[in-house]
């Protein structure tokens, strides 16, 4: 079998005796006995998708491979609940769910926020499940785990400008990302304009340095419609009118905001989409009416199989998933492991450099085996991962 086609070591469904729901997990494979992944809640939510978002963890993790970093990629696994996160039973089920699968995450599955999920809610509801913490999977490999876990804690208490570094990590990952392909293709910042799905962490911090960078926020896209305007939304005043879900108090728009549809911010005139939301936001159909010159995924699976292909055969690029938001996760274990300290300016900078060589290397890749940025990233992962299972061993 090929490094990306076994069997995951983990797949399990669980089903909450009070309400019925279920719960699942999978972990795709071990490194050294661990694996990462962050913990989703959404209705709907299936093991199949589950597993999927796994094998993109997998994928991950073997993308920040750095032989002399401290940081030693773990093995993929995720976590999924179907149920939707604002309802009254949510934190219940959570609870439950983490009891249930308590000794997963002591000994092989360190997780944390995802989609529906946030990390002190994730950390509240461990907590009363029992658990040290969501990532102690991970304190048997640390050279000391007390000075770690106080960097840790300290990191996630940095803020800037009113926002978490936790949060703005992963959105300075994903505009690294977009400021890449945009020199790689020789296109100014200012001028470039940028339609966002999704408000809350991921896509709030992306659109913060986006704009900090000189492009312009034509459209962002939350529970309750687009928010458009065509000579760029204020960004800022955006980001304090949003409450916990990301969701903005159309009480902040200014008199050209347009209120739009939900699934406008697909078709506005943009040179760059960011869905930084939901799975599979973008399908055969709705595909066509797009004409932005790329789509970044910033979201887990945001663009079907089917939808990239048809994307692909107009001249529209997708940059994928398993390399665009996979900063978040490489900046948690660089700062862990102790490659970066808990300093905003220090982080934005590793996760820059970071993001630039592989964003390059992909791409690179892409061009010379004259494929997809997707299926490019596939293959350095698949040359990597039998490099550190060498190295490291699976279950050691």
């Amino acid at each position: 079998m090929t490094p990306l086609a076994d069997a995951p070591f983990i797949r399990l469904t669980w089903t909450d005796h009070v309400t019925g729901r279920t719960g699942h997990l999978v972990v795709d494979r071990l490194v050294r006995g661990v694996s990462s992944g962050g913990l989703r809640m959404r209705e709907g939510c299936t093991v199949d998708e589950v597993a999927a978002l796994a094998r993109g963890m997998t994928v991950k993790e073997a993308l920040h491979y750095n032989p002399e970093g401290r940081y030693i990629p773990l093995g993929g696994a995720k976590g999924g609940i179907d149920c939707d996160p604002r309802h009254p039973d949510a934190y219940g089920v959570l609870v439950r769910y983490l009891r249930a699968v308590r000794p997963y995450v002591e000994t092989v599955w360190a997780t944390g926020e995802d989609l529906g999920l946030t990390q002190d809610l994730v950390d509240r509801a461990a907590a009363e499940a029992g658990l040290v913490s969501s990532v102690q999977a991970v304190y048997p490999l640390l050279d000391d785990e007390a000075a770690a876990r106080r960097r840790l804690a300290d990191a996630f208490a940095v803020e800037v400008d009113g926002i978490g570094l936790d949060e703005l990590a992963g959105g300075c990952g994903v505009a690294e990302a977009v400021l890449a392909v945009l020199d790689r293709a020789g296109v100014p910042y200012s001028g470039t304009r940028v339609a966002v799905q999704g408000f809350g962490t991921m896509g709030g911090a992306t659109a913060r340095f986006l704009t900090r960078a000189g492009l312009t926020v034509v459209a962002v896209a939350d529970v309750k419609g687009t928010i458009a305007n065509p000579r760029g939304l204020d960004v800022e005043t955006l980001l304090a009118a949003r409450d916990a879900y990301g969701t903005v108090d159309r009480a902040a728009l200014r008199p050209r905001d347009r209120e739009l549809p939900g699934d406008a911010w697909l078709f506005t005139d943009a040179e760059v989409l960011v869905p930084a939301a939901v799975s599979y936001a973008v399908d055969t159909v709705n595909q066509a009416g797009i004409t932005a010159r790329w789509i970044v995924e910033a979201a887990n699976m945001p663009v079907l199989p089917g939808a990239e292909d048809l994307l692909a055969a107009r001249g529209i690029t997708v940059l994928p998933d398993v390399v665009v938001n996979s900063g978040t996760n490489a900046w948690w274990w660089w700062t862990l492991f102790g490659d970066v300290g808990p300093d905003a300016d220090e982080a934005f900078a590793y996760l820059r450099r970071a993001m630039r060589v592989l964003i390059g290397h992909v791409l690179a890749r892409a061009e010379a085996d004259g494929t997809t940025p997707r299926a490019a990233a596939h293959a350095v992962a698949a040359d990597r991962l039998p490099v550190i299972a060498e190295r490291f061993g699976w279950y050691r």
